[in-house]
């Protein structure tokens, strides 16, 4: 797991949670959750409500600066934010079991695909990861990272 750690009030924590995320993401942290959350209630999906406001509650924790790109543009990287948000919910009661699975793994889609063609490595685990989840589970990934995606709004640059 990513072991970036900001604090509540540092600078990568609060630019990313209230105004710049990365070139996939037109809003922080805050606005690309409220808009995920209303774009699956928006579509009946009301069992991605909590996911919704949850799967990005440790993205500003993980905020860092990976390489020259994020320094010249100004954004950040969040490697393994879905662990650290899993983290941070796993133990709450009055959060459900399918609830903290959608939030652990909402980005595993896009890490097998990324990781295939960057670290093999990584993609072998993560893809053993997704071979374990039952196919509901991962029907329920794929249409939430369709939510995921309508939350980003459009792409800053090409």
């Amino acid at each position: 797991m990513n072991k970036i750690n900001n604090k509540i009030f540092s600078y990568p924590f609060l630019d990313s949670l209230f105004f710049m995320q990365n070139e996939w993401h037109q809003h922080g942290v805050i606005v690309h959750t409220l808009r995920v959350t209303y774009y699956a209630l928006k579509a009946g999906d009301f069992k991605f409500f909590a996911a919704g406001l949850l799967h990005d509650v440790g993205k500003p924790f993980t905020a860092f600066k990976k390489d020259e790109e994020d320094y010249e543009f100004n954004e950040w990287s969040f490697t393994d934010h879905e662990e650290r948000s899993y983290q941070i919910i796993k133990s709450w009661p009055f959060i459900s079991e399918y609830t903290k699975k959608i939030v652990r793994y909402h980005y595993l889609i896009r890490d097998i695909k990324k990781s295939k063609k960057e670290d093999p490595k990584r993609y072998a685990q993560k893809k053993m990861i997704w071979d374990a989840l039952d196919e509901d589970l991962q029907e329920d990934l794929r249409r939430f990272l369709h939510y995921d995606d309508l939350g980003k709004g459009k792409k800053r640059r090409n």
